[in-house]
Formats: structure tokens, sequence, C-alpha cells
């Protein structure tokens, strides 16, 4: 049997880069699309461009951050759901 040798340092950068990349021009295409087609005042849209805002924290909470921009702030449930189904952003 082999000892066991811990992995190796990863470079982060050369395995997520392109990915991110790939999805970052995803998005810059979708909102040009919806600027197109005049609808940027979607609450949805308005929602993804406060959460591209977070991105420029310099703080590893970024994730978090974004998420949360999504969410429903309120602690208290309601009483009847008003739709069935989710729409990805909180129209606040």
């Amino acid at each position: 049997m082999q000892d066991w040798t811990p992995p190796q340092s990863v470079n982060l950068v050369d395995l997520g880069f392109m990915d991110a990349r790939s999805k970052l021009i995803d998005l810059a295409a979708f909102l040009d699309r919806v600027q197109r087609a005049g609808q940027t005042a979607d609450f949805r849209v308005q929602a993804l461009k406060n959460a591209i805002a977070l991105l420029s924290l310099d703080e590893p909470k970024r994730a978090e951050e974004v998420l949360l921009s999504f969410s429903d702030p309120s602690r208290e449930p309601i009483a009847k759901a008003t739709m069935q189904g989710a729409i990805g952003a909180h129209r606040g």
C-alpha cells in the first residue's frame, strides 16, 4: 500500500475561468436581447442588474450577497400563496 500524499495545489483560475467567462457573455447577450425587446423595466431584469453590481464586492461572500439579493427579505409567512411556482426574484 502506498503512502498517502495530499493533493497538489489547484489553480482555480485555470479550472474555472472559461466557464465563468462563458456565463458572463451569456448574461450580457441576454441583457442585450431584453433591452432590444424593450423589457428592461421587468423586476427580474432589475434584480439581475442589482446582483451584477454585487460582483464588485471585495469580500469572499459575493455568492451569499447575490443569492440574498434575489430573496424575499420578509420574516413572517403569508397566509396563502398568491401563485404556484417560483419566479426567481423577489418583486420587492
